[in-house]
């Protein structure tokens, strides 16, 4: 699998760009790809290795021999899965919280989901996340866990969960669609008009 370098998530790449490179030689800037990984009884699992190296080009204190660190976001009662942010991805939400009026419904509502219902977490030396047993029983995770890259975030499911409603759903809507239908048609709409 080749990085590309499509619409980085951090706000200035000039210090990133020598700092981590793939195996095509290219920054590791988004995360891309799915993967099923075993989880243990502790809730360790392991994290795709290319989804390490994001986590590292996205964390501004990672550097060789430390621990890359991450956010996982499981607030918000109706999603089935976590939601894993590099340092910077979630620094970037964070700094548009900030910008909502204080006491806001929508600054409160959002404060609550992403600093109250998170979580700091870091990779282990074996490549690994430990998730607790909270945010496991949230997802109803056990033995497996699916991973889907997500642009500048990824995502950890129960396999089950995701191939039978999020994968089914994308499937049907996409089934409803004519023949010809191209997704890229999506990025040729601008936003907001």
């Amino acid at each position: 699998m080749q990085w590309q370098q499509h619409n980085p998530p951090f706000s200035s790449q000039t210090e990133k760009s020598d700092k981590l490179t793939g195996a095509a030689g290219t920054v590791a800037r988004r995360f891309r790809g799915e993967s099923h990984h075993k989880v243990d009884a502790k809730g360790r699992v392991s994290i795709p290795a290319l989804f390490r190296r994001v986590l590292e080009a996205g964390d501004p204190d990672w550097k060789e021999g430390l621990r890359p660190q991450l956010v996982i976001v499981y607030g918000d009662h109706r999603r089935k899965f976590l939601e894993c942010y590099t340092i910077e991805a979630i620094d970037e939400v964070d700094r548009k919280i900030d910008l909502l009026p204080r006491g806001s419904m929508e600054r409160k509502l959002l404060e609550r989901m992403i600093h109250g219902q998170s979580l700091p977490a870091e990779v282990d030396g074996d490549g690994r996340l430990v998730l607790p047993q909270k945010q496991r029983e949230k997802i109803g995770l056990d033995g497996e866990a699916f991973f889907i890259a997500s642009g500048d975030t990824f995502q950890i499911w129960k396999p089950d969960t995701y191939q039978t409603e999020e994968q089914a759903k994308t499937e049907a809507w996409l089934d409803s669609q004519p023949d010809d239908f191209d997704p890229l048609s999506f990025l040729d709409q601008k936003g907001g008009d």
